[in-house]
């Protein structure tokens, strides 16, 4: 007996057979892959922390992170202690590099005490802490790993987007930007001021490094005031640990 393969029990029928075969490869695919996926994740997370510390293979204007064969015996050579400060209680974790930080921004919606992850490294003699942080561009995600001393004073910057204009609000990820960070100061005598990424800065040269500014990107307003809402929202948080230590 032959099939009716113009009847619409059969189409429905092949229709549903071929749902369940390509999700049942997709699933497999998606399972077997998952792994590579988050030793990548965990490469550029090493990646951006080691770039923000000054632990990079910048040459010229291009900003340049270290390789990925070389990324986890650098991270262990500089990076001394991950730390994770949540509700007042300080505590040491190995994988503070992998707490989700969008995530604890919901939490901390939802009026839970949230987990801060902080990095802290040396290099030839100086302390860095580094801080990862999330906000919000024109159109998507930005997000950035900020590098400290104990005075909360910039010793270097990492920043990305997943989909700012490029040309425009895609050049903070450009050295000509980031690097404008180094030196700046977040405190004034105490009080978290925070950098504000100013079309009106009177300072192109970025030669003050106290006046809590950084020149604007042409063209890029909003992703500009992302950066600086994304600074001053999260790297405030981090202000009571750093008074712990001048204490």
């Amino acid at each position: 007996m032959s099939t009716n393969t113009e009847s619409n029990k059969y189409t429905i029928l092949f229709a549903i057979g071929m749902v369940v075969i390509v999700g049942s490869l997709l699933a497999f695919t998606a399972s077997s892959l998952a792994p590579n996926i988050d030793e990548n994740k965990r490469l550029e997370k090493q990646q951006n922390i080691l770039y923000a510390m000054g632990v990079n293979e910048n040459e010229g204007s291009s900003a340049n992170f270290v390789s990925t064969e070389k990324a986890p015996e650098l991270f262990k050579q500089y990076i001394t202690e991950q730390i994770v400060i949540q509700g007042g209680n300080i505590t040491t974790s190995n994988d503070a590099y992998l707490i989700d930080v969008k995530k604890q921004q919901s939490n901390a919606k939802a009026g839970l005490d949230r987990k801060l992850p902080l990095f802290i490294g040396e290099k030839e003699g100086q302390k860095y802490y580094i801080a990862p942080i999330l906000g919000k561009g024109l159109w998507d995600a930005i997000w950035a790993y900020v590098a400290m001393d104990e005075n909360m004073v910039i010793q270097g910057a990492y920043f990305d987007h997943k989909g700012e204009t490029p040309g425009l609000g895609a050049n903070i990820k450009e050295r000509f930007f980031m690097d404008d960070f180094i030196g700046e100061h977040l405190l004034d005598n105490g009080t978290f001021k925070g950098i504000t990424v100013s079309k009106s800065n009177a300072d192109p040269k970025n030669i003050d490094k106290t006046d809590y500014e950084v020149d604007a990107i042409a063209g890029a307003t909003i992703t500009g005031d992302g950066v600086a809402a994304m600074i001053k929202s999260e790297l405030k948080l981090y202000l009571p640990y750093f008074k712990s230590l001048n204490n």
